[in-house]
C-alpha cells in the first residue's frame, strides 16, 4: 500500500544543509498499522509529509498503491491525495465552526455533493462518538473530543490511507488510550491502512502490527512489533522499550549474586506466557536460576512475558536447560555484555 524508496530530504538554511530524512526504505502492507518511533529531531514527522507529499523529497520515490506520486503533475497529486487522510498533534480545528462544519468545510473545498456531505459527517461523527456534541464549538471541547473532530475530519474524505502525525502526544493517559482505541476500530472495521509517528513506546506497544526506529534521519531497526519487542537489536530500540536498565542490572548482579555464570533473557509469546516452564527446567536438569527482572506486555495481537535470569551452572548443563525452554518456545537471548561482566 505504502512503498517508500531510497527517500532523503535535505533543507537548505542560512547555516548550511539539513539532512532531516536519509535514504529511507519502508513498505507497509495494505490494512496494516505501522508505527515509526524516534525522539525528537529523528526525522520522523518530515518522513511521514513525504509520504502525502506536503514535503517533496530531494530524493526517492513515494508509491501509494502501486502509483507513483513523485511523477504525478499538480492536478493528478490533488486527486491521489484525497485517498490519504492525516491528523495532527494540533487539531487544525476552525474556532469558528461548529463540530459538524468543521468536517463538512473540507468536502465542500473538494466539490463533494450537499447530500453525500451530509451522509459522510453524520456517518464518521458517528463513528467518534461526537453525534450529541455535532452543534458545539472546539471552544467546548475537550483536548480528546478536538482529536476526534479531526480523525472524523480526516475519514470525511475516505480516504485509503490515514498519516497520523504525533495525534496522541498533547493527550492525557486515558485519553490516549480511547484514541488509540478508535484508531484500532477505525483499522478493523474500515480496512484503512494507517501509518502513525509517535515517541511513545506504548502507543507501538498497544495498537501497531511492524514497527521503524528513526535516528538522525535514518531507520536503524525495522521489523514486526512483537519481533521488535522479544529481540531489539539496536541500541536506541532498547532504550525505548526500557524492558531493564542494563547499568543498574549489573549493580543488582555484582552485589547479589557471585560474580560467575550467565545472564539471559527469556521471551514467552501468546499460551506460553502461562506454562511453568521455569519449574519444568528446574525438576528435569536440577538448575534453580535467579530470576532478576520480570515484565509482562499487551500488544496489539500478542501476549508477551519477559524474564530476565542469572544461572550460576556447569556449560553443558547450562545448554541442556536452554535446549529444552527453545523447544517449548520459548525464546532466549544471552545477555552477552552484561555476562561478560560477569565472568
Amino acid at each position: 500500500m505504502i512503498t517508500l524508496k531510497n527517500i532523503s530530504k535535505t533543507f537548505y538554511t542560512d547555516k548550511g544543509e539539513v539532512e532531516a530524512v536519509k535514504n529511507v526504505n519502508l513498505h507497509i502492507k495494505k490494512g496494516e498499522i505501522h508505527g515509526v518511533i524516534g525522539h525528537s529531531g529523528a526525522g520522523k514527522s518530515t518522513l511521514i509529509r513525504c509520504v502525502n507529499l506536503l514535503e517533496t523529497p530531494t530524493s526517492g520515490e513515494v508509491h501509494i498503491a502501486g502509483k507513483e506520486l513523485t511523477a504525478l503533475g499538480t492536478e493528478e497529486l490533488r486527486e491521489e491525495r484525497q485517498k490519504i487522510g492525516m491528523i495532527f498533534q494540533g487539531f487544525n480545528l476552525l474556532k469558528t465552526a461548529t463540530v459538524y462544519d468543521n468536517i463538512a468545510l473540507p468536502l465542500k473545498l473538494i466539490g463533494v455533493k450537499s447530500e453525500e456531505i451530509k451522509h459522510r459527517v453524520e456517518k464518521y461523527i458517528e463513528i467518534v462518538g461526537l453525534t450529541e456534541r455535532k452543534h458545539a464549538y472546539p471552544a467546548q471541547l475537550s483536548g480528546g473530543q478536538k482529536q476526534r473532530i479531526a480523525i472524523a475530519r480526516a475519514l470525511a474524505q475516505e480516504p485509503e490511507i490515514l498519516l497520523s502525525d504525533e495525534a496522541t502526544s498533547a493527550l492525557d493517559p486515558e485519553t490516549t488510550t480511547s484514541i488509540l482505541d478508535l484508531l484500532l476500530t477505525i483499522n478493523e472495521q474500515l480496512g484503512i491502512t494507517i501509518l502513525l509517528i509517535t515517541h511513545e513506546m506504548e502507543v507501538v506497544q498497544r495498537i501497531c502490527d511492524s514497527v521503524s526506529v528513526m535516528e538522525a534521519g535514518e531507520i536503524i531497526e525495522q521489523n514486526k512489533a512483537t519481533d521488535i519487542f522479544i529481540q531489539p537489536k539496536h541500541p536506541t530500540t532498547r532504550k525505548f522499550l526500557q524492558i531493564f536498565d542494563e547499568t543498574q542490572l549489573q549493580d543488582f548482579l555484582s552485589v547479589e549474586v557471585a560474580r560467575t555464570g550467565k545472564v539471559f533473557q527469556l521471551n514467552f509469546i501468546g499460551q506460553s506466557t502461562g506454562e511453568p516452564v521455569l519449574s519444568l527446567m528446574g525438576q528435569k536438569f536440577n538448575i534453580h536460576p535467579n530470576i532478576v527482572h520480570a515484565n509482562f506486555l499487551k500488544l496489539k495481537n500478542d501476549v508477551i512475558g519477559s524474564l530476565i535470569i542469572h544461572i550460576n551452572e556447569k556449560e553443558e548443563k547450562v545448554k541442556e536447560a536452554l535446549a529444552f525452554l527453545e523447544e517449548q518456545n520459548i525464546s532466549v537471548v544471552e545477555l552477552e555484555g552484561i555476562s561478560d561482566e560477569l565472568d
